[in-house]
């Protein structure tokens, strides 16, 4: 008997392609985003696990200075290793050329911990070519294909298993690339140590032990951001789900006389349901394939511009190719799973309850769509108080998200009550007999349609709130460059010696000459630049402050005092006056705060003199220059003729800029692919859902035709009906949007980054979206208004003639 009612219920399916197309492409398309989320996820932490374990780093202690300098002696190492410190030199910075950039590690291959060195370097067939000049860097096979033909870098050769974004070469070879000879940036402590050595502070009083690098370091920075990206998979799946829900009620619906059937038969209840549910099981294996193929390519598109912007907001590195791992395609075939569970439930649920001989009518859905209106109004309210409560009361990332979930859902709940209030005003306003039914008509579709308004209304609301960010966060990233970067040329030096003696040859030929010198170190349990500037009217003129005092600049300049950037002032909880612990044990008040947009690290501003006398050791090769910028051209062909300074070492202003605002484009492309792609789960949800009540609107508008409305009109109501419920939808859309950026700008992005973003609004790009739902519902309405226009009036009058 199981078999035969298997067979029925399939049948089902071979008389409704489409529908069975439907209910496959919604399941796969949600799984794909989901799955293509997670995938992007995994690829980023398997990224930070390589990173943290590069030459053991995740499991040994190093020696650093004490005083959070960037630079310690080679000398040391020297001396440590002949009083029987087993240590390695390690020298790590950034090499940059022609807008490429990329990450040197410099090592000492005799020294090094073997266990974590790549496989080549132990060839012994090559350790000639990597140590003598020009020598031989070691990176991951996308690095190495990404910096084919850049001039300035050693030979390459590609090794599988390294962190991308790095390159491993000798540590002079290192010292050459990064200009730094003569220095280390730390010391590796390797794990076997013989018991005779003497303390460090006999040695190198000048160092500290840190403790290795946790690999949870780089997935803490970055977590909100995958955080973010989650919200929108979980997003775009729910979108999705909604396609599914509606088309397996659909399916429910249409087969009730079959199931009246099968149970008269002689079907137990409990054997018909197992029967459908192993249906949708099946169903949902076969999508779910689908899906994580589609997630596989949506992924692979989306990795590179989300490791640009890993990179532009927390300095991450995340390779740029993507691996097929299980905890994401599992994860995504569970999801499809339990997708499919989730939009049968409900009509599982109903078939369990259902009387033997129920009628089988299509309306008792409809007849149910009242109370479950009132239904959704009080969970909507329930959710909009939980969001409440969690906006006064949340705190951090996951209070955020918890105001950010709960606003969204209660939003989507809400929405047809909202607009069953709206089409009974324009009920209300209607004159004659036509206009009178398509506003009574347009108000008995809402429980077909509500579900893909639903998630219209989501797909609109995140574009809204996530495109006021983005362009709330340009507007200001924008001013705050032209404030913080009115230096006309910005120069580095090969070395100190050659720092001396631009120093003096720049003095009489421009205006001012401001040192950009800083020291590294821990500030209060975190990471922080601490940067020292000159008594110049540049800063006070230029430099926005978020709190401060008129004269904050000159107490700077003499010595009295700092200031912090938002991020320090927010994650330590300061407050003006407060005293603030330096590396080296001095201490400053704090006398003000300024914005710092985009950069991960705690950053500290301290007079000119005060950070040489607290550091006279710190690097001094970095200057800003005041001229006339039509005097930049002529500045930068002098400084080469002069000093033989290459290109990368003499930036201007402008080039500053265009760099910032390339990364900052790049940053955010992830977030509006995944709006593009969640407003066109959100059009194919309305369509689907047309589609469907096309088939089982005959009844509603064969009389109507029948007194006198040709079918091409009808056909026009139709499509003008989809693309008002759209615009209605917007409506609604603009205030919720409107309140998600906020708690992006205002909860979120300060307990994600560390600042606070103005915001503004943008009324042209509501527009234009508006536009794109109009256009979205119209093309979802075209086939069924086009289908309508076309159906042959005997058609129409079968429905007078059937038993209704």
């Amino acid at each position: 008997m199981r078999r035969v009612a298997l067979s029925a219920l399939l049948a089902h399916w071979r008389r409704h392609p489409l529908q069975l197309a439907t209910l496959l492409l919604g399941l796969a398309l949600a799984t794909a985003l989901w799955s293509g989320v997670q995938a992007i996820n995994a690829e980023a932490r398997a990224s930070y696990a390589r990173a943290a374990g590069v030459l053991g780093q995740d499991r040994l202690e190093s020696l650093v200075p004490a005083r959070g300098l960037p630079h310690l002696d080679q000398d040391i190492f020297v001396s440590l290793r002949r009083a029987g410190w087993q240590v390695s030199p390690l020298l790590e910075g950034q090499w940059s050329r022609a807008g490429i950039s990329v990450q040197i590690v410099g090592l000492d291959p005799f020294t090094a911990p073997r266990s974590a060195l790549p496989g080549m370097i132990l060839d012994e067939t090559r350790i000639t070519d990597f140590l003598a000049p020009p020598g031989l860097a070691y990176g991951a096979p996308e690095t190495v294909a990404a910096l084919t033909g850049v001039v300035g870098l050693p030979p390459l050769a590609a090794a599988e298993g390294m962190a991308p974004g790095l390159l491993f070469t000798d540590i002079g070879i290192a010292q050459s690339l990064l200009r730094a000879e003569g220095r280390l940036s730390r010391l590796l402590i390797l794990p076997d140590q013989p018991r005779s050595r003497p303390e460090l502070a006999a040695i190198a009083p000048g160092l500290e032990r840190r403790a290795p690098i946790e690999q949870a370091d780089s997935a803490q920075l970055t977590g909100s951001f995958h955080l973010n990206l989650t919200a929108f998979g979980l997003l775009s799946f729910a979108v999705g789900l909604f396609i599914v829900h509606s088309a397996i009620g659909l399916a429910f619906e249409q087969r009730r006389p079959m199931f009246r059937t099968l149970r008269a038969l002689g079907l137990p209840l409990r054997d018909l349901v197992v029967v459908l549910a192993g249906e949708v099981v099946l169903l949902a294996l076969v999508a779910g394939l689908v899906g994580i193929a589609l997630g596989y390519l949506i992924a692979a598109a989306l990795l590179p511009d989300v490791a640009a912007t890993l990179r532009g907001l927390y300095g991450a590195t995340v390779s740029g190719s993507l691996s097929l791992r299980p905890e994401w395609w599992l994860g995504g075939l569970g999801m499809a799973l339990a997708g499919a569970a989730i939009a049968a439930g409900q009509s599982l649920w109903r078939l369990w309850r259902l009387p033997l001989l129920a009628p089988a009518q299509p309306t008792a859905w409809a007849r149910a769509s009242t109370r479950a209106l009132a239904r959704q109004g009080i969970a909507a309210g329930g959710l909009a108080l939980v969001a409440v409560l969690a906006a006064v009361h949340g705190q951090g990332i996951a209070g955020g998200f918890i105001l950010l979930g709960a606003l969204l859902i209660s939003a989507a709940l809400a929405l047809p009550g909202i607009l069953a209030l709206m089409l009974a005003g324009g009920a209300r306003l209607a004159r004659g007999a036509l206009a009178q039914w398509f506003w009574a008509d347009t108000r008995q579709q809402l429980p077909g349609l509500s579900l893909a308004l639903m998630a219209l209304l989501l797909a609109l609301s995140a574009n809204i709130g996530v495109g006021t960010m983005v362009a709330s966060f340009r507007l200001t990233f924008t001013d705050w460059l032209d404030q913080r970067l009115p230096s006309e040329l910005y120069v580095t030096a090969r070395d100190q010696e050659e720092a001396r003696r631009l120093r003096d040859w720049l003095a009489p030929r421009i205006d001012a000459l401001l040192p950009i010198w800083k020291v590294e170190g821990t500030i209060l349990g975190g990471p922080v630049e601490i940067y020292g500037v000159a008594d110049h009217r540049t800063y006070p003129d230029n430099w926005p402050l978020i709190l401060g005092e008129a004269d904050t600049w000159q107490v700077l300049a003499r010595g009295q005092g700092m200031i912090v950037n938002e991020q320090l002032w927010r994650r330590a909880d300061l407050a003006l006056g407060d005293t603030v612990p330096l590396p080296g044990g001095a201490v400053r008040a704090l006398v003000g705060v300024y914005a710092d947009y985009g950069n991960p690290k705690g950053q500290v501003i301290l007079g000119l003199d005060d950070l040489t006398a607290l550091y006279p050791d710190v690097d001094r090769r970095r200057y800003a220059i005041r001229t006339d910028p039509a005097a930049v051209p002529e500045l930068k062909t002098a400084l080469t003729e002069e000093f033989g300074l290459p290109s990368d070492s003499m930036i201007d202003q402008g080039r500053v800029k265009e760099i910032s605002l390339m990364v900052f484009e790049r940053t955010f492309l992830v977030t509006g692919a995944l709006n593009v792609l969640t407003m066109a789960v959100a059009g194919f949800a309305m369509f689907t859902s047309l589609l469907t009540l096309s088939t089982m609107r005959l009844p509603q508008l064969a009389p109507v035709w029948a007194l006198g409305l040709t079918r091409r009109r009808l056909a026009r109501l139709e499509l003008i009906r989809a693309m008002l419920l759209a615009g209605l939808t917007l409506l609604v859309a603009v205030p919720v949007g409107l309140i998600l950026a906020w708690v992006l700008l205002a909860v979120i992005n300060v307990a994600a980054f560390g600042w606070k973003l103005p915001m503004h609004l943008f009324p042209a790009d509501w527009l234009w979206l508006g536009l794109l739902a109009l256009a979205a519902a119209g093309l979802a309405a075209a086939w069924p208004a086009w289908r309508l226009a076309r159906l042959a009036p005997s058609d129409l009058l079968k429905v007078f003639a059937d038993e209704r």
